[in-house]
């Protein structure tokens, strides 16, 4: 695979439109099961309300994967990503129904670099909430 956005296409400023991802209780529960975090808190409501939160929230791990995959879907290649990195700044949290929560990620080009990398600077909000932040990605492009 190769990265499909080309370095000669995109321009500092230049904005990537948002992608929202739908997160369910079940989300949790089979990310709990790869990634061996089985905190309650993720999966318990009662426990979640008896240590102080509102309800079950999601892992940060997963809310930084789907900042990653916000990545990887538009520059095409997972390999293209050279660096990643997120700050939790808040919680996603996932009532139990129909709906769960959703995840909005956002991007802009903030930066060309040499050799064809891009720094791109993401935005992540959950319920009008940014639920990361100093949240970046370097990514090679085409």
């Amino acid at each position: 695979m190769g990265a499909t956005v080309k370095y000669d296409e995109v321009e500092v400023g230049q904005e990537i439109p948002a992608v929202d991802y739908n997160v369910r209780r079940l989300n949790l529960v089979m990310y709990a099961g790869a990634s061996g975090d089985f905190n309650q808190i993720h999966w318990n409501e009662r426990f979640a309300r008896m240590v102080g939160l509102p309800d079950v929230i999601a892992h940060g791990m997963y809310t930084m994967a789907q900042a990653g995959r916000f990545v990887t879907d538009w520059v095409g290649d997972p390999g293209a990503v050279v660096d990643f990195g997120v700050r939790f700044s808040s919680m996603v949290v996932v009532p139990d129904d129909d709906q769960g929560a959703m995840i909005s990620v956002s991007g802009v080009v903030e930066e060309k670099l040499e050799d064809k990398r891009v720094v791109i600077g993401l935005t992540a909000k959950s319920a009008e909430a940014k639920v990361l932040s100093k949240a970046r990605a370097v990514v090679q492009l085409a």
